[in-house]
């Protein structure tokens, strides 16, 4: 799947099949449903869930809480958009 397809799935009401819960989470996040997407991935155990969880915890504004997220999947926390940033994550989940 590449990234057009997976934006474009987002017209659909569900999410593509096959994508992994990371890219469901980030899917139903861009749907405008943060509370499911961190449902999905805050029990995981893994950096790139980590990641994930990072950048929700960004869009929602809790920046320590960000932050302890972004220090457990190491990486900074970014100073540049949520969209580019949830951009880069679907690429590299793909």
């Amino acid at each position: 799947m590449t990234i057009q397809e997976f934006n474009s799935s987002l017209t659909s009401p569900n999410p593509p099949a096959g994508v992994s819960v990371l890219l469901q989470a980030l899917w139903l996040d861009a749907k405008g449903d943060w509370d499911a997407a961190h449902h999905l991935i805050d029990h995981l155990e893994e950096a790139k869930a980590y990641w994930v969880h990072a950048y929700l915890h960004r869009k929602e504004g809790d920046s320590s809480n960000a932050g302890y997220w972004y220090r457990r999947a190491a990486r900074k926390m970014p100073d540049y958009s949520l969209q580019k940033e949830w951009d880069e994550i679907v690429a590299a989940l793909l």
